[in-house]
């Protein structure tokens, strides 16, 4: 780089460039404070870190984006149709509850289509309970793991082993592994609770059932899988399911408002699912959602847990701790590692470790990341578990009351998330304040120059933060004009930074600084921009931008540092955090 723009002008310009490569280069390998976003942390928390309540600030962080997030759930549970009737939000981070947010009905409907009049209405509570639906798997899975803790079961094992009557019609081969990574080759569902007459026969069915795919072959999203492990915990624990979580994972991390079919006595604070016609069940309230679970009792691998936000934020931090709460310790350490890592290289969408989902950015939002875990919820729920941050973003909505016909409401998940990862800081390696661009889905942002006067083809170098879903870049464009715009080829070097000559910047997870260099064909007058555009779905963190420096290899033609009046910033706006 010193050979192609001469040492007086790096000398001059671009002399901190060595201490923010460094600074890049290292970032996502060395543990952070609190409050950052660019400063990952590679090791589990505290083991005695215990939740407390607190504020944005009190934990470093920006509330502005945590409050624009709890006013679009506020918006989504307005008018006549509403996404959803009402939600409950919690967000964490450094064992901080920084924002518990409630907004709308528990209960709203009295059947499919008449709505209660107000005063009969229930209102949703911080410590409304919810049917969390396929967020009972990772209870489950948490169960097989604390099974091989104990040396009870093996990951690699095959689940005849543990299950004999499961090993037929072509499961012989399949293993614990590939149940809990939906590597099995089994399909996703089978009415159970219609075409089998009782509990037995049902399990009977699942364990008959043929895979649709080779074992190993493919990932499918299964219930079955989880179903399975249910019944491989009872055998192998030696008592039902919900006894063994509550053995071994509810009752000690304290969770009160965690279990199976819910007493009566707390039915007053439960939210309401769907009014159901087939199978006959009328508005469901208290009892599972899930058909197929209902039908096994309420008790499930599949499905079946009720939870409050606040008990799903312990089991959280427990992930964080790596395996322990208050001194309870649920997994070994390694156990929690294991379950942290990608098992399914082999299928790049659909990265999942043991029991838990990775790296999702489609409920994730801002927070995804190669060791971002959780999982979402057919009754309207989420979890995620930042590592890399110690963050904790929950999402629990009754979007199925009263019919289950409703829009996706994956955008409020993405939006309780990522309102979490814009709170967390991204600082400039060098200090003072950079560009940012925190974008919507289908929207533009700007950075121009005024118009430049290079005696040859300028070069260009400048520090980019760079957090977006694929579909989503940041280009370097030059103008002769100012009408028509071409993109300049960039090289980029840092942590996660793509290889070769690219002309748009993307990508997640590494939460890096890079150092990126360009040259514009041509030199006289022209004009430069930065421009950052979103698709119509899935956005990140944001970009950021710092340290812009044009020379035409032996002048200054803009120092970004020093001149930062002469940008014209649509979309962008300085920032110092």
């Amino acid at each position: 780089m010193a050979r192609r723009m001469g040492l007086g002008v790096v000398l001059l310009a671009m002399g901190v460039l060595t201490a923010m490569t460094a600074t890049a280069d290292t970032a996502a390998v060395r543990p952070g404070p609190g409050g950052r976003f660019d400063l990952p942390m590679l090791d589990f928390a505290a083991p005695g870190t215990v939740l407390r309540t607190g504020t944005p600030a009190s934990a470093g962080l920006d509330p502005a984006p945590i409050e624009t997030a709890d006013g679009a759930l506020d918006r989504w549970t307005e008018g006549a149709q509403p996404l959803f009737p009402g939600a409950v939000s919690l967000l964490v981070h450094n064992g901080v509850v920084v924002d518990r947010h409630a907004v709308g009905n528990a209960v709203r409907y009295a059947d499919a289509t008449t709505e209660l009049p107000p005063s009969q209405r229930v209102a949703m509570r911080a410590d409304t309970i919810f049917d969390v639906a396929s967020v009972s798997k990772l209870f489950t899975s948490i169960a097989v793991l604390c099974l091989i803790d104990d040396g009870k079961v093996r990951l690699d094992e095959r689940v005849a082993t543990y299950l004999p009557e499961f090993g037929v019609n072509g499961k012989q081969g399949i293993t614990v592994q590939q149940l809990l990574t939906h590597t099995s080759g089994l399909e996703p569902d089978l009415p159970l609770w219609r075409d089998w007459p009782d509990k037995a026969s049902r399990i009977k069915a699942v364990m008959d059932h043929a895979p649709s795919n080779p074992p190993g072959s493919t990932y499918t999203y299964s219930d079955l899988n989880l179903i399975t492990l249910g019944v491989l915990v009872e055998r192998v624990g030696g008592r039902p399911l919900d006894a063994f979580v509550a053995d071994r994972i509810t009752t000690p991390l304290g969770l009160k408002d965690t279990g199976y079919n819910p007493p009566a006595a707390k039915l007053g604070r439960i939210a309401a699912t769907e009014y159901e016609t087939a199978p006959p069940r009328g508005m469901v309230r208290g009892q599972v959602h899930d058909e197929n679970a209902w039908s096994l009792g309420g008790v499930s691998g599949h499905a079946g847990v009720f939870s409050t936000a606040d008990d799903l934020a312990v089991l959280g931090q427990m992930i964080l701790n790596g395996g322990t709460y208050r001194g309870a310790r649920v997994l070994r350490e390694d156990a929690v590692r294991r379950m942290l890592t990608n098992y399914n290289s082999a299928f790049p969408d659909d990265a999942h470790g043991l029991g838990v989902e990775l790296d999702q950015r489609w409920y994730m939002g801002g927070l995804s990341g190669p060791r971002t875990a959780g999982h979402t919820g057919f009754t309207g729920t989420s979890l995620v578990v930042d590592p890399a941050s110690r963050s904790i973003a929950i999402l629990l909505t009754n979007r199925v009351h009263p019919t289950r016909s409703g829009a996706s409401i994956n955008p409020a998940r993405q939006a309780v998330a990522t309102g979490l990862a814009r709170a967390l800081a991204v600082r400039s390696p060098g200090g003072g304040t950079h560009w940012s661009s925190l974008l919507d889905d289908n929207a533009t942002a700007t950075l121009t120059t005024p118009t430049l006067r290079a005696s040859g083809p300028p070069r260009i170098s400048f520090q980019a933060f760079v957090d977006t879903d694929a579909g989503d870049g940041l280009v370097v464009e030059t103008s002769g004009d100012g009408t028509a715009w071409r993109p300049v080829t960039a090289r980029v070097r840092g942590v996660g930074a793509p290889t070769g000559p690219v002309v748009s910047l993307s990508g997640s997870g590494h939460r890096s600084w890079w150092t990126v260099n360009a040259t514009a064909p041509v030199g006289g007058d022209i004009t430069l921009r930065w421009r950052f555009t979103t698709d119509s779905h899935y956005t990140g963190r944001g970009v950021i931008i710092d340290r812009i420096v044009v020379t035409d290899g032996s002048h200054v033609l803009l120092n970004g540092e020093k001149e930062p009046h002469l940008l014209r910033p649509l979309g962008w706006r300085p920032e110092s955090r």
